[in-house]
């Protein structure tokens, strides 16, 4: 067996997960990887919806899209704890590296706070067995912040509804990124 590093990880839970026709969320698009790679798995007949508040990455995001061709994805330019405004349908999975943007302005990263309000408006959404995958980068100011509040919110989740995972390798240094995933095992109550 060989363990599977931290963003293959991430992506092997989604493709166990998500079928094509169905509809996915990246709830930060950066340069676009996920929200490709969440097309790729969606395929034509499906749709990926991707969030971003920098000009930047809608348009990394855009440019790699159209450069393999995908048309099944809507890139908006919007923080992620606004989905439900734009994604009322049931998803099958959904996907945030938190932080900051590679190769932009550093002071621009997700906040604890709007990433909550985006996984609790996710995990209504979200098919019973579908993953919500966090990829938790918390080395940079403003990063521990964000992954304590985080951590809080997902550790208070109900188990009969939502199975919680984090998976991280303990030994490396400088704040490696670790992986939090959910899974709806359960509807909640309405």
């Amino acid at each position: 067996m060989k363990l599977q590093r931290v963003l293959q990880y991430a992506q092997n839970l989604l493709m166990q997960t998500i079928e094509k026709g169905e509809i996915a969320v990246d709830g930060t698009a950066g340069n676009g990887h996920d929200t490709l790679f969440l097309s790729q798995l969606v395929g034509e007949s499906g749709h990926v919806y991707a969030f971003d508040v920098q000009q930047q990455a809608i348009d990394s995001t855009l440019k790699r899209l159209s450069e393999h061709g995908a048309r099944n994805a809507t890139v908006l330019l919007d923080g992620h704890e606004n989905v439900a405004n734009y994604v009322q349908q049931e998803i099958a999975g959904a996907i945030f590296n938190l932080g900051y943007l590679p190769g932009a302005d550093h002071s621009i990263i997700t906040q604890g706070n709007t990433t909550v309000i985006a996984i609790e408006q996710l995990l209504k959404l979200l098919k019973t067995g579908g993953v919500i995958v966090l990829v938790i980068y918390h080395g940079h100011e403003g990063g521990k912040a964000e992954r304590d509040e985080v951590l809080r919110f997902v550790s208070s989740l109900p188990q009969k509804y939502v199975h919680v995972l984090r998976y991280e390798f303990i030994n490396q240094k400088n704040d490696p990124p670790f992986i939090v995933a959910l899974e709806k095992v359960k509807q909640f109550p309405e």
